[in-house]
């Protein structure tokens, strides 16, 4: 199709707007706003070591751990003042959290305060950065408290099922915006030559079942048994129970991860595990688990702990981790029922095979 055809992202969110006369436009200015500070951080990116912007963030990796215990890459702190300062001035939102702060990001109070709230993970997947693989920014759009007093850390405490919109920005060999307003999800790609993201992936939908699988296979040692009997069942291919063969993929990256399974299908593993118990899991629920979530399951997916759908997880605190499992419905499923079954159950394949390679 010529580009002079094609939807601009503007374009799209005035559509949607139409659906509802009463709104004030301030959603769309919120959404535009997200998408010029990805669409600066992608070009940030693409300069990589020409531009200065590779390596941890300081020197000494004291000085460079960020408030996760995790070392910040210098494009870690860049993409988080880029989200800010593209996105405190605009008058749409009341404050913002991110995965490089602490608490809460307050509004100046030289801007108008907003109705909504941010939350989002700058550079997801940045340990990839330094070796030029895909990475990208996720972000998650809440509705504002109706008060002029400062937000606070509960205000974003809300279950997934709340969010108003959610997205994420691929930057890989071409940078892409993919959003939900909760009207299905829809896929942008940017022409560098305009600056603009053009609609090109229109109403994306997860084939229900696949033959990938993405985990981390360097954790098996610390897998419950329903993760391993899943992964186990995949490995035995068309000999095993499951009667076909699966590929698996582990990029490291979840924004990558996601896109390739909104693309072409797959399951995403990163459960919980005995590694670090106090954790309950690896992923933020609010700025990683929740939007991808919402993602997915408006594309026909399913997301889930593996216990329960994570979009109905009753946030305790801003950076609350959790088991993610998401992708296509049927095998999302099948590892929600392994967990829900009594170990053991179907006798008919062994869980744990003498031949395992993940055996313990």
């Amino acid at each position: 199709m010529p580009m002079t055809q094609r939807t601009t992202l503007t374009q799209f969110l005035i559509e949607e707007r139409r659906r509802f006369p009463d709104a004030s436009g301030d959603f769309n200015g919120l959404i535009l706003d997200v998408a010029l500070a990805c669409k600066a951080i992608a070009r940030t990116v693409a300069f990589g070591e020409l531009g200065g912007v590779l390596g941890n963030h300081a020197a000494n990796a004291a000085d460079s751990t960020n408030v996760q215990g995790e070392i910040q890459k210098k494009m870690d702190v860049i993409s988080n003042d880029i989200f800010l300062r593209m996105n405190e001035w605009g008058g749409h939102l009341a404050g913002m959290a991110s995965e490089e702060m602490e608490q809460p990001y307050q509004i100046p109070a030289r801007f108008p305060r907003g109705k909504y709230l941010l939350v989002f993970d700058p550079l997801d997947g940045s340990s990839n950065i330094d070796v030029n693989v895909s990475v990208g920014s996720i972000f998650s759009v809440l509705r504002a408290p109706e008060t002029t007093s400062e937000v606070a850390e509960f205000n974003f405490l809300a279950q997934g099922t709340r969010q108003v919109a959610a997205g994420y920005a691929l930057y890989g060999p071409t940078t892409m915006f993919m959003l939900t307003v909760g009207n299905g999800v829809n896929g942008f790609t940017l022409d560098p030559n305009l600056s603009e993201f053009f609609l090109t992936h229109p109403n994306l939908e997860i084939p229900e079942d696949t033959q990938e699988f993405a985990i981390n296979a360097s954790n098996s040692r610390f897998w419950e048994a329903p993760v391993k009997r899943y992964v186990d069942e995949c490995l035995a291919g068309k000999t095993g129970r499951r009667g076909k063969d699966f590929n698996m993929r582990w990029i490291a990256s979840m924004v990558a991860e996601a896109h390739r399974i909104l693309m072409r299908g797959g399951v995403f593993m990163y459960p919980c595990d005995t590694k670090e118990p106090a954790r309950q899991g690896r992923l933020r629920l609010l700025y990683e688990a929740n939007p991808i979530g919402f993602i997915i399951e408006q594309a026909g997916g399913r997301a889930s702990t593996g216990r329960q759908p994570v979009l109905q997880v009753q946030p305790t605190s801003l950076h609350q981790r959790v088991g993610l499992v998401f992708g296509s419905k049927n095998e999302v499923e099948r590892i929600e029922r392994y967990h829900a079954e009594p170990l053991g159950l179907e006798t008919g394949n062994p869980l744990f095979a003498e031949r395992s390679l993940f055996r313990s």
